[in-house]
């Protein structure tokens, strides 16, 4: 019985660095993101180096901007030997759920030297979401 509970108490601890790995592997072939706010406008840029303005998917639905799109391999090989390469290549998608005072109708995108900027404006206060309302004496 003792022999049991030893086994069974080690393939928890075998299993736990594995458990997440997928989820890993997403983040880490995401590409990295910052987001910022001034003022007036949200902002997110994101680093998509070799990505072609026609591979990229943006999309802004029920408050959240999904950016997808895909980085895709071009290389000759003529008598090369490969050791090893670096270079990644696949599809991507990155989630942003909007603050609530973002205006997602309005959502704008550019991409420069491999650096896609988004910009979402901030609206201004809504006076019709919130009012006070006065007690009567009676």
């Amino acid at each position: 019985m003792v022999e049991k509970s030893q086994s069974s108490g080690l393939w928890p601890s075998f299993y736990e660095p594995f458990r997440h790995l997928g989820q890993r592997v997403a983040d880490w072939l995401s590409p990295a993101s910052d987001a910022s706010a001034d003022e007036s406008n949200y902002r997110i840029t994101m680093e998509l180096p070799g990505v072609a303005e026609d591979d990229i998917d943006i999309s802004v639905h029920d408050g959240v901007v999904t950016v997808r799109g895909e980085k895709t391999q071009e290389r000759e090989e003529k008598g090369d030997t490969w050791f090893f390469s670096e270079r990644q290549y696949g599809a991507f998608s990155r989630t942003f759920r909007l603050p609530a005072d973002a205006d997602g109708e309005s959502v704008s995108a550019s991409l420069k030297d491999g650096v896609l900027s988004l910009s979402v404006p901030k609206r201004g206060p809504d006076e019709s979401a919130a009012r006070k309302i006065a007690i009567n004496k009676g």
